[in-house]
């Protein structure tokens, strides 16, 4: 996992806050100074709290479980969604659906709903409908697949989620509060970090840093899924060798078990070699007849 540069965070505008009239006072120990009525964010805090974050997002795309981004600003949500879809990982960058988290078994309802549209269109139902209700079934899928095409391959509920502006997402928040799902965030100056168990102070408004930050977190995440793959590439090969040997072990054993298909008791092969020996002695002592 690469380390952020203090420069890096700098260039972005990672550290630039809010106004100072509103900011959050729990804020206050990631504020670093204020300038011009605009509160500085401490960037070493920074820095830190995006480490401790990243390597724990890692551990749980480690793990083999799913981390649901969230991020539906207008500045977030192309590259949340862009930087997210190549980890393969779920995200929300459309109007957040209430009760996704609190009441998922109906948002998965709706999901199947999407797939049974599909099987429509391949099994032939589709061509049996009149026009009016062919084009109804299409905008629904198409409303269907804006709003939660990007959860599809979400199964069950995530075991994390990361959310850019916890203003903006407070009911995705609540909602994973509720259910006990820990919240990775961006927090700005105007926000309470209390609300979330990781926040990392930063500026969520300007596209640099939401890119800079959702970098470093997928980058983790990609590191993470990286080290399952090998784990269980690793785990595949030593149970395959450990297979073989087992099967040259069986196959060891049944021979050493088989008893031989010409055995020689010693007593007989005592016999034989004493037999050879004679057998010279007595060729030796015929009498040799005289020519005639």
């Amino acid at each position: 996992m690469s380390k952020i540069s203090f420069q890096e965070l700098l260039d972005a505008g990672v550290h630039f806050g809010h106004l100072k009239r509103k900011w959050n006072p729990n804020m206050a120990p990631y504020i670093f100074m204020e300038r011009n009525g605009i509160h500085i964010i401490d960037l070493q805090k920074t820095a830190e709290k995006l480490e401790v974050a990243a390597a724990a997002l890692k551990q749980i795309a480690k793990s083999g479980r799913k981390i649901l981004f969230v991020a539906t600003k207008k500045q977030a949500k192309d590259i949340v969604a862009e930087r997210v879809k190549k980890v393969n990982m779920p995200y929300v960058t459309e109007r957040w659906p209430g009760g996704m988290l609190t009441n998922f078994p109906t948002i998965r309802k709706a999901v199947k709903k999407m797939s049974a549209i599909d099987n429509m269109a391949t099994d032939g139902t589709f061509a049996t409908l009149s026009k009016r209700e062919k084009l109804q079934i299409t905008r629904q899928r198409a409303k269907l697949e804006k709003n939660l095409g990007s959860i599809a391959d979400l199964t069950r509920l995530p075991a994390a989620i990361f959310v850019v502006d916890i203003s903006k997402e407070y009911i995705a928040v609540r909602e994973a509060s509720r259910l006990n799902i820990p919240v990775f965030a961006m927090v700005d100056t105007n926000s309470d970090p209390n609300q979330v168990e990781f926040p990392i102070p930063a500026n969520d408004d300007a596209s640099k840093s939401i890119s800079l930050v959702v970098n470093v977190i997928c980058e983790a995440i990609e590191e993470g899924l990286n080290e399952r793959k090998m784990e269980r590439e690793k785990e595949a090969a030593t149970k395959e060798q450990e297979e073989k040997e087992a099967a040259m072990e069986a196959e060891m054993e049944e021979i050493s078990d088989e008893e031989p298909a010409l055995a020689i008791d010693e007593e007989e092969l005592e016999d034989i070699i004493k037999v050879k020996e004679e057998a010279p002695k007595k060729v030796a002592s015929r009498p040799v007849k005289d020519e005639e």
